[in-house]
């Protein structure tokens, strides 16, 4: 199985697994999560092979339009990359928060303001 499509399918479903019916999660839970192949699961299902490749398929597809509907994880990834901003424009050290400095100016209060519109655009 690719690796990236792994991760692309686990990171749609912990976003998106409400939206699927009960049947799709079990599938996409079972071949992802738990690694069993097709044909497991259509003995533990007791369904065809070919209806749980269908499934899957069907799912995977579903996960993928609702990213490209709403688009949360894409909005979750540029909070990330706000907050990082954010951090920075502080210059808050996450390693060492004993010996985190504080040192905000006029421009660095005019950096936070427009990256707060941005997430605020966001959500």
């Amino acid at each position: 199985m690719d690796i990236e499509k792994m991760l692309e399918i686990e990171s749609l479903y912990s976003q998106y697994a409400s939206l699927l019916t009960d049947k799709q999660r079990d599938i996409i839970s079972m071949y992802y999560d738990e690694d069993y192949s097709l044909g497991e699961i259509s003995q533990i299902l007791k369904i065809s092979r070919q209806s749980v490749y269908d499934s899957l398929k069907r799912s995977e597809t579903a996960l993928k339009d609702y990213e490209s509907k709403l688009g949360m994880i894409d909005k979750m990834k540029q909070i990330e990359i706000f907050v990082n901003s954010i951090e920075k424009c502080l210059c808050f050290d996450k390693e060492n928060k004993e010996n985190m400095t504080l040192e905000i100016d006029a421009e660095r209060v005019t950096q936070l303001k427009v990256i707060l519109d941005e997430i605020k655009e966001l959500i």
